[in-house]
């Protein structure tokens, strides 16, 4: 079943002057002048790769090129064109190292800080809320982007004080941010789907434009419910209904695995549950069915290698 999965790169494949930065989910290659992004099939949890998972990095990165043109003309995004159904070229920027968080609902780490008694990223929210609740209006709740270790929850004010950010910079930031969300926000719910909260990056272009990079609105870095029934279950204090890759979290933690030590084997019955999951997740979000485009991992790392042989 592996064999028709994407596992990545290595610094072989490319020559001199070509550099690869492998994430836990995706590979960027640095041509000097660009960059090409490949989503591949691994998939993350407690911050550890473990398994590969069919078709999850075409879905992730055409779901992203579905957001991006949806998005465009809210904020400029990084993308030059499709090289194929996995890997985009895109526009080098100088990334902001912050990841915007957006959240429209008290959930996930900002309810369990609040029933913590902590403030969210710098913002004391009312007392009395109750988890899952919608907010008046969506709040930013950044954290840094670190090199290693976990992110950390920093205020907006601190992102200002300490130099990440410039203040016009940072304010207009701020402001694509809720827009996009804002504007995602109806989308989804178009599609009977609630944008509960996600993630932004954003990076400046060498003449200082502000462009939005990386990933947007997948099932990876934000949170959707479905719209249907959360009322009813908010009143009731139930979990809501969600598109996320939770079913593969809980199926590891059955397991007695939380991020340490050695990780179990993963069935091919699991990954295939994680696959349709993501692709229904696809068909929710955009509203198309899901079919494959992506070719064999072979001919897929020839279309890259043959795009850097001819543009460098």
């Amino acid at each position: 079943m592996s064999g028709d999965c994407f596992p990545g790169f290595s610094a072989g494949d490319f020559p001199p002057g070509v550099s690869l930065y492998t994430g836990k989910v995706r590979d960027v290659v640095d041509t000097g002048r660009e960059l090409l992004i490949t989503v591949t099939d691994r998939i993350s949890a407690f911050d550890r790769v473990l398994a590969l998972i069919p078709s999850k990095g075409e879905i992730l990165s055409r779901v992203s090129l579905w957001w991006f043109d949806k998005t465009s003309g809210v904020c400029p995004n990084h993308v030059k064109a499709q090289l194929s159904a996995r890997t985009t070229v895109v526009r080098k920027a100088a990334i902001i190292p912050i990841e915007v968080i957006v959240r429209g609902y008290l959930t996930g780490s900002a309810w369990r800080d609040y029933q913590a008694g902590k403030a969210v990223s710098g913002l004391r929210l009312a007392p009395g809320m109750r988890k899952n609740q919608i907010f008046e209006t969506p709040l930013i709740t950044p954290s840094t982007k670190e090199a290693s270790g976990h992110d950390e929850p920093v205020s907006e004010r601190e992102i200002v004080e300490r130099g990440i950010a410039a203040p016009d910079v940072w304010g207009h930031v701020h402001e694509k941010a809720l827009a996009l969300f804002q504007h995602g926000t109806r989308i989804a719910a178009s599609r009977g789907l609630i944008l509960v909260d996600t993630k932004y990056e954003f990076g400046l272009l060498p003449g200082g434009g502000l462009i939005l990079a990386d990933e947007l609105h997948t099932q990876d870095s934000s949170r959707y419910w479905y719209a249907d029934g959360y009322e009813d279950i908010f009143r009731a204090g139930g979990e809501q209904r969600q598109l996320d890759k939770e079913y593969f979290r809980a199926w590891l933690i059955e397991q007695g695995f939380m991020g340490e030590g050695t990780a179990p084997d993963i069935p091919d019955s699991v990954r295939e549950e994680v696959s349709r999951r993501y692709i229904e997740a696809y068909k929710a979000i955009t509203g198309e069915n899901f079919t494959k485009k992506a070719l064999p991992f072979e001919a897929e790392r020839e279309i890259v290698k043959n795009y850097i042989r001819e543009n460098i």
